[in-house]
């Protein structure tokens, strides 16, 4: 029964699948084994949740039989029948509070088909209506879809991927729901409610409504539709009236901005939009600082290059006269350099201050047996020792042994 897996969600299953056990070996190599303490930590929050699920579905719900809902019941296992399923999930109806909609879940090996009431109710006259909704939520459940989803989760997120992998996913279950119905009219209308609600869609002109997937090449249906879990309806619509006709082509400028939202799931392109903005903002919050701590650095290092030649003449000054010059002027030192640096001489003790826009660097000379002068510095008012060329830190790490 390969044609009712759709084509690509092999090629995307196998990618992520293999992604996601590389990146859970990286962690558990990188980690030194706490990763696998995390995961099994996930692993028993993640029973406790889903047993909440179930103790939900069987307290709440009413489980289809022979003798409860017969008639659901017989659409139940005719649509397993048709899908080779002999193992026959649990399958539920459950209060939807308005919702049409219907899931699959498993818990510790047993599986279950849970169909919402309204869903049910608005079927009612559509018998391939519950028979497609029960064929989808089969499918996921065929597909091992639920099995191999902590596997693939590390990568899952990543942008065009995880979404493209989820809406084959969905395009496979469709291909289910179509199998168990009568007709691919049929599923189209099940499909159809769910765009036009629980009574109008028996009035749903199917040929128009098909013809509404065309709408979805533009750049904002495309861009929405590459972050998102599920294909829009209109194209699922138009997929299982037939599964050979071709797709509209999405816009391929939407592919590059969608290849910087990760996939939210099922909470869409908005919330996967603020999940980037919230990462740009963390990377802005460290590197903008880092990246200006740098650029002053830079700075200091070109200060410090600049007034070589003014250590140098104040040194030639010292050695040939035996005296500490009166002014910058009498060694032939200018006051002022390049790049805003201006510079200070203290006559008494030779001292060299240099100032910068981003703060003061200050050389001190010291000489040796030979009577040769040489220079320390060290970070003045305003600059912060980080700030300091590498040479000055060097030199007060130094002095500081």
């Amino acid at each position: 029964m390969s044609e009712l897996v759709y084509p690509r969600e092999r090629t995307l299953g196998a990618i992520t699948l293999v992604l996601g056990v590389l990146v859970w070996l990286g962690l558990v190599v990188g980690t030194f084994g706490v990763a696998l303490l995390v995961l099994a930590v996930g692993f028993v929050l993640y029973l406790f949740a889903r047993s909440a699920l179930i103790a939900h579905i069987k307290g709440n719900g009413v489980e289809l039989s022979e003798a409860q809902f017969p008639d659901l019941h017989a659409q139940f296992v005719a649509c397993c029948d048709r899908l080779g399923m002999k193992s026959r999930p649990r399958a539920y109806v459950l209060n939807g509070n308005g919702g049409l909609n219907a899931f699959a879940t498993k818990f510790l090996g047993a599986q279950f088909v849970v169909l919402m009431s309204d869903v049910v109710d608005a079927m009612d006259k559509h018998a391939d209506g519950v028979r497609f909704y029960i064929g989808h939520e089969l499918g996921h459940l065929r597909m091992k879809h639920l099995q191999g989803h902590l596997l693939r989760w590390p990568v899952l997120w990543l942008p065009l991927l995880g979404a493209a992998y989820s809406r084959a996913r969905e395009s496979t279950c469709d291909r289910h729901g179509l199998a168990c119905s009568s007709s691919p009219d049929g599923a189209v209308q099940a499909l159809a409610a769910l765009s036009a609600g629980p009574s109008r869609w028996e009035k749903i002109d199917v040929g128009a409504y098909l013809r509404q997937a065309r709408e979805s090449s533009g750049f904002w249906m495309s861009f929405h539709e590459l972050t998102a879990g599920y294909p829009w309806l209109t194209k699922r619509a138009a997929r299982v009236s037939s599964t050979s006709s071709p797709m509209p082509g999405r816009n391929p400028l939407a592919y590059v901005f969608a290849a910087f939202v990760p996939y939210a799931g099922r909470l869409g392109a908005g919330f996967g939009f603020l999940v980037t903005v919230y990462i740009v903002g963390v990377l802005a919050a460290v590197a903008l600082p880092a990246y200006q701590d740098y650029t002053v650095r830079a700075k200091m290092v070109q200060a410090y290059s600049a007034t070589e030649g003014a250590r140098m003449a104040l040194g030639r000054y010292y050695e040939q006269h035996h005296a500490i010059p009166e002014s910058l002027d009498q060694a032939g030192v200018p006051s002022q350099l390049a790049g805003q640096l201006t510079l200070q001489l203290d006559a008494e003790h030779m001292v060299l201050s240099v100032s910068t826009p981003h703060g003061e660097l200050v050389f001190s000379p010291g000489t040796d047996d030979a009577g040769h002068v040489s220079w320390t510095c060290e970070p003045g008012e305003g600059l912060a020792a980080k700030h300091a060329p590498p040479a000055c830190r060097e030199q007060a790490q130094t002095a500081q042994r």
